[in-house]
């Protein structure tokens, strides 16, 4: 279809001078018709190539030239209007070339605007790709419900450093982690893995309370020499045996508060006193953490500050914003809550977002 198509369009031009020919020798000599001769490079503008319309321009001046010849439009009578025709052919192969340069040039921006926007696409595919396999599957936690999200922000190619994990500790707690690694490019992407793999194996070598492993990750980082800003809140949950409750146990190195929804709807920031970011200060300084009882039909969402930090929004409105919304579908489904928070935010933000959510059934 393609080839039968660009035969046509080198065809079209040719067959229009022929018509204007056939035209001129079947009205007689006396009825001039070789001026619609300059159909035939402006035709050929539309579809061929610079040098196929400057051919055609060429071709069109010895026809029209000839078809003068043939009409005997050179006497002394008919001279001035026929060197008009012939002037005015000329011009029109002049345009043609123009139009057809124009074209061109339209068509190569138009080619390097669609290849850049495919290669744009494929290298976002890609970094949604590799970010994904950095976190991993979709977290589990044994006895309770979970779900969690991973939204990239509007960065282009560019992956992130937010990140959400679960994992079972060797006394079969369960420990739950949200982290942000400052900026938007492999480095952060590369940072994120690092400390993400860090803080399982710190877990899995004995520090298995929050503190304990945030303050021996700050050791870590002080020792690798990491200048850049990490955020981390890291909770231990118990849901050994069929109690009414368990305890959540949770310790916070500078990153956004995680929000707790009781069974009755009620939606409350775990906000302590802020304790500094991941490498931030002195490695030995003790760290603190907290604990809170969960009852049946609790939540707990921990999340990165692309879902409350937005253009035209403070934190605080936020937050609030977040509050609310938690009030109104903290209930439903965890899978429908997560979609139901990123799905109000109307487009992606300029951050990532992660989000984990987990729930003591009822």
């Amino acid at each position: 279809m393609v080839n039968r198509s660009g035969r046509v369009d080198v065809a079209l031009p040719a067959v229009v001078l022929l018509l204007v020919v056939l035209a001129e020798v079947a009205t007689g000599r006396q009825q001039v018709v070789l001026g619609l001769s300059v159909m035939a490079p402006l035709v050929a503008a539309t579809s061929l190539s610079r040098q196929a319309t400057v051919a055609y321009a060429a071709t069109t001046f010895v026809v029209a030239t000839l078809l003068g010849l043939y009409s005997q439009q050179y006497t002394a009578e008919s001279v001035v209007a026929q060197s008009i025709r012939l002037l005015a052919v000329v011009l029109a192969g002049f345009l043609a070339v123009a139009t057809c340069e124009r074209r061109l040039r339209n068509e190569a921006h138009t080619a390097r605007l669609s290849a850049e926007a495919a290669a744009t696409r494929a290298a976002v595919r890609t970094s949604e790709t590799l970010q994904r396999a950095l976190l991993g599957s979709p977290p589990r936690v044994p006895g309770m419900e979970t779900a969690a999200r991973y939204l990239p922000g509007e960065q282009g190619a560019q992956v992130g450093g937010d990140w959400y994990d679960a994992f079972p500790l060797p006394d079969g707690r369960m420990m739950l982690v949200i982290g942000d690694v400052a900026g938007h490019d492999a480095p952060a992407a590369a940072t994120m893995a690092q400390t993400r793999g860090m803080v399982r194996a710190l877990a899995g070598s004995g520090h298995s309370s929050p503190a304990a492993l945030l303050t021996a990750l700050d050791a870590v980082l002080e020792q690798m020499g990491l200048d850049t800003l990490v955020t981390v809140a890291v909770a231990t949950v118990d849901v050994r045996g069929d109690g009414a409750t368990a305890p959540l146990c949770w310790s916070n190195a500078g990153h956004l508060p995680p929000v707790l929804v009781r069974a009755d709807g009620t939606a409350d920031l775990l906000e302590r006193t802020p304790e500094r970011l991941l490498g931030a200060g002195r490695a030995s300084a003790p760290r603190t953490e907290h604990e809170v009882e969960l009852h049946r039909g609790d939540s707990v969402l921990f999340y990165t500050d692309g879902l409350v930090e937005r253009r035209g929004m403070t934190l605080d409105d936020g937050t609030a914003w977040l509050l609310r919304a938690l009030s109104r579908v903290g209930q439903e489904q965890l899978d429908r809550v997560c979609d139901g928070l990123l799905g109000a935010l109307g487009s992606r933000g300029d951050d990532d977002i992660a989000l984990l959510a987990v729930r003591l059934p009822r």
